[in-house]
């Protein structure tokens, strides 16, 4: 196999486990399934949606002509791309960047908001040598160094679940403000977004917030969740946070919302983990959201939330709907954040 060595101008943080460095080989041959790590090159230039998240957690904006390691994935989402693993690529064909994690494939659906994604020049699979001496290598793939999946659940923390009705309903900032409120009264915290999309920003939000460790599915291997993979991905994070760090709770943030494709309805409708369950949050846009959001836990799932949060509480007239029609609480996670963390606080109290 004849092997190119090449520079890397970015490394997004979708290949960590692979812990890559700046030189890698490549090499001809590609392996079209999630997971594997490739080369290519940015072909132009975007005004819009031009990040890249970083190793660090930092956003780089990406050029024309800079070297790329990415991962193949899938994305389903309705405020960004969509796209799949094409059936075949060798160097020299195209394929687009799907979202800031750095995130690759062929991509089926745009967002207006963000124009066309980035296309780039396939050059290689990266390669790994795994074993001292070893000068032949095999295609990259980030379930190297990866958490285990699990086919049980082990843990026995109780665990805060943050769940919404799409992308950008808040959930990022509830979890790491209830991070925060649990911490501060001296709970040792564990985090871990459990589905979604590659991007390591949630899981640092938390770390920030002062969890003592943070997950995401990507540490586990996996690209983008899917209703096959979740729940063993799920099990195995929640495994890995008990067994590690010794939490007294953990926030789990479920990205994409309760109705998406990203396995969420598996992980609700799941015994074993909504029997850990000291608190559901929702986070809605706004009041039709709430009340549906609230209506599909209770008719899909038999759950209840334990309070509202997100952009239908940014002021009392949301809040007010929430309290006299749905009758939960309703706190926002910007302005009301020691509420909210007040709420969960008592709750997780109850269940411990």
């Amino acid at each position: 196999m004849v092997t190119t060595r090449v520079r890397l101008d970015r490394i997004a943080s979708s290949t960590r486990n692979a812990r890559l460095g700046s030189e890698v080989l490549l090499g001809p041959d590609i392996v079209c399934r999630e997971g594997h790590v490739l080369a290519v090159r940015i072909l132009a230039d975007k005004a819009v949606y031009n990040q890249m998240e970083d190793l660090t957690g930092r956003f780089i904006r990406l050029r024309a002509g800079d070297v790329l390691a990415g991962t193949l994935g899938h994305r389903n989402a309705l405020r960004g791309y969509a796209g799949v693993v094409p059936d075949t690529l060798a160097p020299g064909d195209t394929v687009h960047v799907l979202n800031m994690g750095g995130v690759l494939g062929r991509c089926t659906a745009t967002n207006p908001d963000y124009g066309q994604p980035f296309e780039a020049e396939v050059l290689g699979a990266v390669l790994a040598f795994p074993k001292t001496g070893d000068r032949v290598g095999r295609p990259a793939h980030i379930r190297d160094n990866a958490v285990p999946q699990s086919e049980a659940l082990e843990c026995r923390v109780p665990v805060v679940y943050v769940a919404g009705t799409c992308m950008d309903a808040g959930k990022t900032m509830a979890a790491a403000e209830i991070v925060r409120g649990l911490t501060r009264v001296g709970l040792r915290v564990a985090g871990v977004k459990m589905t979604g999309v590659a991007l390591r920003r949630d899981a640092l939000a938390m770390l920030d917030s002062g969890a003592v460790a943070a997950l995401t599915f990507n540490d586990a291997g996996i690209v983008s969740t899917s209703a096959a993979e979740a729940l063993p991905t799920a099990y195995g994070l929640l495994n890995e946070l008990a067994r590690s760090t010794k939490p007294d709770v953990i926030v789990a943030e479920l990205g994409d919302g309760i109705l998406g494709e990203y396995g969420v309805a598996q992980l609700l409708a799941d015994a074993p983990l909504m029997g850990l369950s000291a608190a559901l949050v929702c986070c809605a846009p706004d009041q039709v959201a709430a009340w549906g959001a609230v209506r599909v836990l209770d008719e899909r799932f038999g759950l209840r939330p334990t309070v509202m949060s997100g952009p239908c509480t940014d002021n009392e007239v949301g809040c007010r709907f929430i309290r006299d029609q749905l009758g939960l609480p309703a706190h926002n996670a910007r302005r009301d954040d020691g509420l909210l963390a007040g709420v969960v606080l008592e709750a997780v109290n109850a269940r411990r």
